[in-house]
């Protein structure tokens, strides 16, 4: 597992940046999405067939899904909200690997829950203008400024939090399922291998695929709910 020191410092105008491992993961998943993308969208046909298929399935389900949760109105969002389920999903299952996932760094769940906060402002002003933008923070009475204010900047602590917490959960619920293997096999006098072998599969299948899978979805719907919600009210 990644540790929370820096893995190097990056000199960048007379500026020491310190590189975590989550940065390096974040640049691993940018990279392996950069490379396979142009393989998959290669010689594509009018008669899809082979991985065509496979990714304009995946193009539709996206397109549904934000058309279905959102409306047709915000069909313009199935970009944003296909790359940021990809990156999202690829980042909660680098657990995968053996390395704790970027996720489990708070400034990486609170970076993308930033980014999704600054969409969901910018989109209520672009949709209710500058003026009804802060009407709305008077709605539908003057006197619920104060909790529409903080209603709105809990958004990205909301977000970021329950994504950094589920994903850490499952990290520390692994590491501990690793560490009792190795105390049992010192204990009875056994090689590792046998009980990490097998034992912990099913484990990774629900703690890092199936958990991080949902972590994805339920950081995708949110940000769809609050992007439609704060527009329209």
């Amino acid at each position: 597992m990644g540790k929370s020191e820096a893995i190097f410092t990056l000199r960048l105008l007379g500026l020491n940046i310190p590189i975590y491992f989550s940065v390096i993961a974040q640049w691993i998943v940018i990279a392996f999405i950069m490379l396979i993308v142009p393989f998959l969208v290669r010689d594509l046909k009018t008669v899809p067939r082979g991985k065509q298929i496979f990714v304009e399935t995946v193009v539709e389900k996206i397109n549904s899904l934000v058309k279905g949760s959102m409306g047709d109105e915000y069909k313009g969002f199935a970009p944003f909200f296909g790359t940021l389920m990809i990156y999202l999903l690829f980042l909660n299952l680098f657990g995968l690997t053996g390395f704790r996932p970027p996720t489990a760094d708070y400034s990486v769940a609170l970076g993308l829950a930033l980014i999704s906060f600054v969409l969901i402002q910018v989109n209520a002003i672009v949709h209710s203008g500058i003026l009804g933008y802060f009407k709305g923070y008077a709605k539908p009475f003057w006197f619920m400024l104060p909790l529409n204010i903080i209603e709105r900047l809990v958004v990205p602590v909301s977000l970021s939090l329950r994504l950094f917490g589920n994903i850490t959960a499952a990290v520390i619920m692994m590491e501990l399922l690793y560490e009792g293997l190795e105390f049992l096999s010192h204990s009875l006098h056994l090689k590792l291998p046998v009980f990490a072998a097998f034992l912990p599969i099913p484990f990774h299948i629900y703690f890092d695929l199936f958990d991080g899978t949902i972590q994805m979805f339920i950081f995708v719907m949110l940000t769809m709910i609050f992007i439609k919600t704060t527009s329209e009210h």
